[in-house]
């Protein structure tokens, strides 16, 4: 059933063309009955957007990172929210949230907060104290004008009651029940047939995100096993250096970004999914990324950092070793085991099938039902 006040605009500061949460979000509103609108930026290299089932507006803006870019973003955005109709507004993260505000309480529309991060905890603002205080003032003004706040992980629900007195959704970024289709083959994706492959996934590699630990673990891995790393990052050139001084140009292979379809071809042909996050700031112990459920819908087993919430969820399921630290012979200890044990890697991988019955999008969705389809109060 249609909505009659349906159109909405969601925000995000991405060139939207990785971003398989919100992608997830706008299909689940087109669905229902909303007239989508999602706001993003366009950098001079985006790569052109496919059809999609809702409408998408890229900005090109003059600065593509630091406090002039957060500036322009957000003035831009305000203009565009102020000149154009919307019913209800939706904030991706904080970078996304004081326009919003501001335009909803102008225009007395409803706002959701959708916080992918605990923003305020990002590693990046730990010799920044300036720009992390600006962060907070913009967080502690809008935050008290909420009603409806979603994040991802149970600890940032936590932390945020904790901080604000309001207690957000849980709506943790998981794929669809819907396997996608496998079009590719290892041959076709230049992988070897007869090695272990090892994945990497990271659309943004960053310092602590344990991208340089895994390569300098590989010497201690059996020779069998190669690692690919697909996606991009400030990081990589640091690895690919590390890869070029320990002399593993022949094991470790760099992919550039794809799309979220491609990326689930390359997790599906692995045979191992890697996530190394350290406990480097709030942020990162807080999180539970979407690769970690990506492993599990391809029934790839995996190794992983002992952080929170991703431990819990291997645990649970029994779908992978956690590292207790980030020392290189630790890391290949764990990757060892799985290169070597079949009866283990097969049970674990079998472990990752029942998984995948459970932590899917469609579950996750039932929140959105409470939060987006009941009645306008």
């Amino acid at each position: 059933m249609a909505k009659t006040n349906n159109k909405v605009v969601l925000s995000v500061t991405n060139d939207l063309y990785t971003d398989p949460r919100v992608d997830k979000v706008c299909n689940f509103l087109t669905r229902n009955g909303f007239d989508v609108t999602l706001v993003g930026r366009r950098y001079g290299d985006s790569s052109a957007l496919a059809p999609r089932a809702y409408k998408m507006h890229r900005m090109r803006l003059l600065f593509r990172k630091g406090a002039f870019f957060y500036a322009e973003y957000n003035i831009r955005l305000l203009f565009y929210l102020l000149f154009h109709h919307f019913d209800l507004f939706v904030a991706n993260d904080l970078d996304t949230l004081l326009p919003n505000v501001l335009i909803s309480k102008l225009k007395r529309k409803r706002l959701v907060y959708d916080s992918h991060e605990y923003f305020c905890g990002e590693l990046s603002f730990a010799d920044r104290p300036f720009v992390k205080s600006v962060w907070q003032s913009i967080e502690k003004f809008c935050f008290p004008k909420l009603k409806d706040v979603i994040t991802v992980s149970q600890s940032i629900v936590d932390q945020y009651e904790k901080e604000y007195g309001i207690r957000p959704h849980l709506v943790r970024n998981i794929p669809p029940k819907a396997t996608p289709p496998v079009t590719e083959t290892r041959a076709s994706l230049q992988l070897p047939e007869d090695k272990t492959i090892i994945i990497l996934q990271g659309n943004a590699l960053i310092e602590g995100r344990g991208g340089v630990e895994l390569i300098e673990s590989l010497p201690f891995v059996d020779r069998q096993a190669i690692l690919v790393v697909v996606g991009g990052g400030p990081l990589i050139p640091k690895m690919k250096q590390k890869t070029q001084q320990l002399q593993l140009e022949e094991r470790v292979f760099f992919v550039p970004r794809v799309s979220p379809e491609k990326l689930f071809n390359y997790t599906y042909l692995s045979d191992i999914g890697i996530n190394l996050d350290q406990d480097v700031c709030l942020n990162a112990k807080f999180s539970l990324p979407n690769k970690i459920f990506e492993y599990i819908k391809a029934e790839t087993p995996m190794v992983a950092s002992n952080l929170v919430e991703r431990a819990r969820i291997i645990q649970q399921y029994q779908v992978g070793f956690i590292v207790e630290d980030a020392q290189a012979e630790h890391i290949a200890e764990k990757i060892n085991k799985l290169v070597n044990d079949k009866q283990l890697y097969n049970k674990m991988k079998a472990n990752c099938k029942v998984a995948a019955e459970d932590l899917c999008w469609e579950n996750e969705e039932k929140v959105l039902e409470e939060i987006y389809l009941r009645e306008k109060e």
